[in-house]
């Protein structure tokens, strides 16, 4: 394999908190994060950041009066980003790369500046600026006062993902020592919002079958009737290295990714070939039985759940790894998901501890769940049909 990839620190903010100590009992809880806001010109379930992560986003804005004109997307980066490199001991004038993407980008600002051109017929100065995808690695670097390489993308839900794969490929090209990568994602709007509705996609309360409700998104339920996915928010970023530093947290152990032909405008397969192709080329120097848990992408739709499954099958076989998401509990964070789900399999294989879906009993405890957590496979895909899947290890 090429040169070791050591993960040094992963921070992030997100309806779990905003320290691992927090994020980590949180998971150990069998609760949602979901609370009612009147999005879309109705009550809606969302997953907003806690407490302590607003009121870190609050001062951060208050802080400086460029800061101020920024969207919630940056700030929420910005905060994460900090921590991040704090926790790897990473000086702020160090020359480092980022890499930080967002599928949505700065759509609340964005939202904002075009009602009020509706209104008044005129745009703000720092309309354009300030909604402009490139707009998170530029503000982080510059809050960083790094010197590196700053990149910003979006590849739909993949993106954090693909921000792996892109520090990765930087620092085993020589180009790069450290990259900064991860996704941010703040959804929670009414267009935003809109839209998935009409995508058909959105949890819808059952009035028939109100025991639903403690879980209303069914992630990983592969027998619901209806689609289920609940937005929520947040940033995580982590910190990369090449080769096997001390104080590495995790090592990246094997990447892949493949886009397939789509169908129509949001679906993959039925097969999920995209997921086979990346899971193959992830695993390809180790052994599958050896993969102890898989985080899965599972944003809590019927065939997004059910696709990705078959595609595990296809790879695995009857022998499959223990199976998990987080979609359940904080909702689909969209370009920020793949790396929320990445921090989540670094703190089970920590722990020793599987976290899985509290209300299935399959497929996620057909393994023994007392075994050793030491590899996991985080997967993430998007529109497009562009999957991505990263091998940990400890």
């Amino acid at each position: 394999m090429p040169q070791t990839i050591s993960i040094t620190a992963i921070a992030s903010i997100s309806p779990l908190g905003n320290s691992s100590k927090s994020i980590w009992e949180n998971y150990l809880s069998e609760n949602t994060c979901f609370s009612e806001h009147y999005l879309d010109h109705a009550t809606t379930l969302v997953a907003t950041l806690d407490s302590f992560s607003i009121a870190e986003v609050e001062a951060l804005r208050q802080s400086d009066i460029k800061y101020k004109a920024l969207d919630k997307s940056v700030l929420y980066a910005m905060v994460a980003s900090r921590k991040a490199i704090e926790k790897a001991g990473w000086t702020k004038d160090a020359v480092f790369g980022i890499n930080i993407g967002s599928s949505r980008g700065a759509t609340d600002l964005f939202e904002k500046h075009y009602q009020e051109y509706l209104e008044t017929g005129k745009a703000q100065t720092l309309a354009s600026p300030t909604t402009t995808l490139g707009n998170i690695s530029s503000w982080v670097a510059h809050d960083l006062q790094s010197t590196g390489p700053e990149i910003s993308h979006s590849i739909t839900c993949s993106t954090a993902l693909h921000s792996v794969l892109n520090g990765v490929a930087w620092l085993r090209a020589g180009m790069s020592d450290k990259f900064l990568v991860g996704g941010s994602e703040a959804p929670l709007t009414d267009f935003t919002i809109g839209q998935m509705r009409a995508l058909k996609i959105y949890y819808k309360k059952k009035k028939d079958q109100p025991e639903l409700d403690e879980y209303p998104n069914r992630a990983l339920d592969l027998d619901k009737k209806q689609s289920s996915m609940i937005l929520g928010e947040g940033a995580g970023v982590c910190c990369l290295e090449i080769g096997k530093k001390e104080n590495a947290i995790a090592f990246i152990e094997g990447i892949g990714y493949a886009t397939e032909i789509l169908e129509h405008n949001i679906s993959i397969s039925a097969e999920a070939t995209c997921f086979q192709k990346s899971m193959k080329m992830a695993l390809q120097n180790i052994d599958v039985s050896d993969v102890d848990a898989i985080v899965m992408h599972a944003p809590g739709t019927i065939k997004g759940d059910l696709t990705e499954y078959v595609a595990i099958q296809k790879v695995f076989g009857e022998s499959l790894p223990l199976l998990t998401t987080n979609k359940w509990k904080i909702g689909h964070t969209f370009g920020a998901s793949g790396i929320l789900s990445i921090e989540m399999a670094i703190l089970m294989m920590q722990h020793n501890q599987f976290i899985g879906v509290p209300f299935l009993d399959y497929p996620v405890r057909v393994s023994n769940p007392d075994k050793v957590i030491k590899k996991v496979l985080v997967n993430a895909v998007g529109f497009g049909g562009n999957a991505v899947s990263v091998l940990l290890s400890l």
